[in-house]
């Protein structure tokens, strides 16, 4: 057989498999807060006006900056094959710069540790 045939058929009979298993394996019981609309732990039937935790959403803003950070520098690898990669590089070490820079004020303004 060719080469390609048996990793296309690998990979279907594979993709079978992961799917009956996650179809059969979890809980089949789920409780109240799993089937509730917010998964977050806030009421959704209280009020609106509640305050809220600010640290709780620095926590996710830094989450999605350290996300932001992976899609931005994937590409690293193919752009260092290009005519100039110092300049690569440099964009990348500029990214990196600023990243860490905010997570240093971060964590000098004490919006990493959760509890007092």
């Amino acid at each position: 057989m060719n080469l390609i045939t048996i990793i296309i058929i690998i990979t279907f009979t594979l993709s079978l498999i992961l799917a009956a298993v996650s179809f059969w394996l979890p809980q089949m019981s789920p409780d109240a807060e799993k089937l509730s609309p917010y998964e977050c732990g806030f009421d959704p039937l209280g009020s609106a006006r509640l305050p809220f935790s600010l640290r709780f959403f620095l926590i996710a803003i830094l989450f999605l900056l350290f996300d932001l950070e992976i899609a931005l520098l994937l590409p690293l690898p193919w752009g260092d094959q290009l005519h100039n990669p110092t300049e690569t590089l440099f964009w990348a070490t500029t990214v990196l710069i600023l990243l860490t820079l905010g997570l240093i004020y971060e964590w000098a303004q004490g919006g990493l540790e959760w509890a007092e």
